[in-house]
């Protein structure tokens, strides 16, 4: 039987092959005083690349968050990164992330290394239409969304001692280099779109080398907002942060306004009725993300919008050529290579706006 929800987060029991050393970890709590009773564990459901899990102690509730089993590429499921972002945007900034309590490296004690953080209780959304929040409050949820993404922005590494978190400047051709590389490797030619996409990208590079900490994933999915009002309470997943171009940030996080409604797996709003729905235009989003990181003016907005979905359609057909070599269920290697495909066609139309 599978647990209660929150917001559109399914947990229940750990799944096979993610169980943990309940009294391993019993000791190493008791050890740092964070021990209040028998511990009860879940784990939250869904996509998470690095499991995650729900801490029942007496009265207190804590987040774990681990690397996978298994063996991982050196550059992935980095928790140990996502521990001291989180750690210094809680000393050094405004930005809403949870308390973190501990990070292990010792792989002995649950097999892979891991972080604890308390358990802030909040909403969670996943659908951009947000129908399950009363009408008045969808616009109010997008304006602190994006709020909270400009108060990131604006925070200054080498304040924060994230200096070298990852390299100043050319963020945006390193992705191209990165996700076309393997995009070329693995499936070259299967997307013409992306393709064209790519070259496309690559040959209108934007002057502008401002550079940011970006999260990398900013979407509704991982923020939990105030149980009854309209603030972010926590930004969740900080698995793909790094320094980064603000702007490649702020385009994914709008893409649900460049998206279709309608189609399995997008979550999307074009074909959408907003001012029916209550939900602002992209321009009074963007307007307010000027004003709070002190912008005049958001230049080459296509360019940012055409590599957010060339990054998501590279990525999403990477994922559907390994569930290929990993003789995948049909169906679902269909779904995304689908996605894959469509991402791309709707970068390249994007790209092609005058």
């Amino acid at each position: 039987m599978t647990g209660p929800r929150l917001g559109d987060v399914q947990r229940g029991p750990m799944r096979p092959g993610h169980q943990l050393n309940v009294a391993a970890l019993e000791s190493w709590l008791a050890q740092r005083e964070l021990l209040h009773g028998p511990l009860q564990l879940e784990q939250f459901q869904g996509g998470q690349s690095n499991p995650t899990y729900l801490l029942h102690s007496g009265e207190r509730r804590y987040v774990l968050r681990k690397q996978p089993p298994g063996k991982v590429l050196p550059s992935a499921h980095r928790i140990d990164r996502e521990y001291r972002v989180i750690s210094a945007l809680a000393a050094h900034s405004a930005v809403p992330v949870p308390q973190l309590r501990g990070y292990e490296q010792d792989p002995a004690l649950l097999g892979t290394p891991f972080y604890l953080m308390d358990y802030v209780p909040g909403r969670l959304f996943n659908a951009p239409q947000l129908p399950a929040v009363a009408a008045p409050q969808r616009r109010e949820l997008y304006l602190s969304k994006v709020r909270t993404l400009a108060a990131l922005h604006r925070v200054s590494p080498a304040a924060a001692g994230l200096e070298d978190f990852g390299p100043t400047g050319g963020y945006l051709r390193r992705q191209l280099q990165r996700w076309g590389q393997q995009y070329r490797r693995d499936s070259a030619g299967a997307l013409p779109d992306l393709d064209a996409l790519i070259v496309w990208l690559e040959s209108h590079l934007p002057e502008d080398e401002v550079t940011t900490v970006v999260h990398g994933d900013f979407r509704f999915g991982n923020l939990l907002f105030d149980v009854e009002g309209t603030e972010v309470r926590a930004v969740l997943d900080w698995e793909l942060a790094t320094l980064g171009h603000p702007l490649a940030d702020l385009a994914y996080c709008l893409l649900p306004y460049h998206l279709p409604t309608g189609v399995d797996g997008v979550r999307g709003l074009v074909g959408e009725d907003l001012d029916a729905l209550v939900l602002p235009k992209e321009t009074e989003l963007l307007e307010c993300y000027c004003l709070h990181v002190s912008r005049n003016e958001i230049p080459n907005w296509n360019y940012y919008l055409a590599f957010a979905l060339f990054r998501t359609a590279a990525i999403l057909q990477g994922v559907y050529q390994r569930s290929l070599a990993g003789n995948a269920a049909d169906e679902n290697a269909r779904s995304v290579g689908l996605r894959a495909g469509l991402m791309a066609a709707w970068g390249w139309q994007i790209a092609q706006r005058k």
